[in-house]
């Protein structure tokens, strides 16, 4: 239960008024909490009812009443049947109903509204196809080490879960530290109108949500959108070698610099130590960064020279960087009989790319075997990714290449036709995947497992440690486990 505070969040009166909502009910109705899940409603809740593709939030509006929420916030078209099912009990509860045309639209004015009471939290935003959720945890592990901060966990930076995650933000955080995605026309533009960053980084532009998208075009005008908010003050950064990059600068108000090896010259590469990482210098200070692969160099280049224009000292960005661990599914290196390269939280062509390159460099005296799963949510562009990812696989140093996915039988045969002579397997049942993968591998091999998460071939490394002891390089950053791109 959440107790109440000397001043509430909001009152439902103070929910309208940053709504345009109308109001039946109680309008001293105390709100210390919003949530999209009436599971997590209850005393001094407010209930915010979102239309999904598989359930409406409106169909569980009695539910949240019942667990004591004070506030519900719902659409105006629904508002005859609301009334019908829930004013009485609404009144029974001292509780206000809301009332406006879009909940969505609503939840990020509420968002707005609360987070303009905090001028002075400097406000980071991170977008890109890939790599944004390691890039925002290596800026948070830098100026964390002297400024109390805010970050967004899990799957919260879309349209529903950046503004929930807003509204964490107390008076003694001094940088908030934002990955805002996004998976439709216009939705970068809401997430910028909430936060309205002082500094932005994009990482890259891919192909992740061209299938929704359309195009690479329009996924680099939508990430470009985290700048629209810049008034001539703020700071962006894009990657030195991105196709877009003078797009993603031109017309920008304010200062959107170049990130990169060549770049940020104040960092140095002393050594490339493979699956251990990198050693590094900033300013003259060696440090060691634990991620492997040039994908992860990058992220935190791009960190580095965020956190740096935040305010960070050369010592924080090198106690910061050297810190870091990999989140779960992303670049986790698993160590025993054989060693276990586990990125399989996403995948797109790029980051599929970047995992390939990764174990193709590092010296390994045993074999290489990639299993490389379905990467989904390409529309059209999926067969010729697919037939890329094949191509790119059927040159590698595998000894082994396991395609797991309907998508990926393209693949499977792009592989041949680059000339694989390796043992190649396709498979659309994970047992049969899991018997063929245990029936190759031995002691001392490596093993990469790369796929979309929705794939779930986490399991995969799950299975294949059963019954053999191992240790784990890999352990969350700031207690995360999780996020969307």
């Amino acid at each position: 239960m959440i107790e109440a505070r000397d001043e509430p969040m909001f009152t439902a009166a103070g929910v309208a008024a940053a709504t345009g909502a109308s109001l039946i009910g109680e309008p001293s109705a105390r709100v210390e909490s919003i949530v999209a899940d009436s599971r997590e409603a209850g005393p001094f809740a407010l209930f915010v009812a979102l239309p999904g593709a598989r359930v409406d939030g409106h169909s569980f509006i009695e539910a949240a009443l019942r667990e004591g929420t004070s506030c519900i916030l719902a659409r105006s078209d629904q508002r005859s049947s609301v009334e019908a099912a829930s004013s009485a009990l609404a009144k029974q509860a001292g509780a206000a109903l809301l009332f406006v045309p879009d909940t969505l639209s609503a939840l990020q004015s509420l968002a707005r509204a609360y987070r303009a009471r905090y001028p002075n939290l400097l406000r980071i935003g991170v977008t890109g196809s890939s790599g944004k959720t390691t890039t925002k945890e290596c800026i948070a592990s830098i100026l964390g080490r002297s400024r109390s901060i805010i970050v967004n966990h899990g799957n919260l930076n879309s349209d529903i879960g950046l503004p929930l995650s807003i509204f964490a933000i107390t008076k003694a955080h001094e940088v908030g530290i934002f990955e805002m995605g996004m998976s439709r026309l216009g939705e970068m533009n809401e997430l910028a109108s909430v936060l309205e960053p002082d500094v932005a980084l994009i990482t890259n532009v891919g192909i992740a949500h061209v299938g929704v998208l359309g195009s690479r075009d329009a996924i680099a005008g939508e990430k470009k959108a985290i700048f629209s908010r810049f008034d001539g003050r703020q700071a962006g950064f894009v990657w030195e070698d991105d196709d877009y990059n003078a797009f993603l600068k031109s017309g920008v108000r304010g200062d959107v610099a170049d990130f990169g090896p060549r770049s940020t010259i104040r960092l140095s590469v002393a050594r490339d130590r493979g699956l251990e990482g990198y050693d590094l210098s900033w300013d003259g200070i060696a440090f060691h960064y634990p991620l492997p692969g040039r994908h992860n160099l990058l992220d935190a280049v791009g960190a580095a020279a965020t956190a740096s224009r935040a305010g960070a000292s050369a010592s924080d960005v090198a106690e910061g960087l050297s810190s870091v661990r990999p989140l779960f599914g992303r670049s986790e290196v698993l160590r025993g009989e054989f060693t276990i390269v586990r990125d399989c939280y996403n995948a797109n062509p790029d980051s599929m790319a970047a995992a390939i390159r990764l174990c193709d460099s590092v010296d390994w005296a045993g074999r290489r075997a990639y299993v490389l799963g379905s990467m989904l949510e390409l529309g059209p562009e999926s067969e010729a990714a697919h037939r890329t990812m094949g191509e790119i696989a059927g040159r590698s140093e595998a000894d082994a290449l396991f395609f797991f996915g309907e998508e990926t039988r393209s693949a499977f045969d792009a592989a041949r036709l680059a000339g694989f002579r390796g043992l190649m397997i396709f498979e659309t049942d994970f047992e049969r995947l899991l018997a063929a993968i245990r029936g190759y591998i031995a002691p001392g091999d490596l093993a990469l497992i790369k796929a979309s998460r929705s794939m779930a071939l986490e399991r995969l490394a799950e299975a294949l440690a059963t019954g053999r002891s191992r240790t784990t390089e890999s352990s969350r950053v700031l207690g995360e486990a999780s996020d969307v791109p």
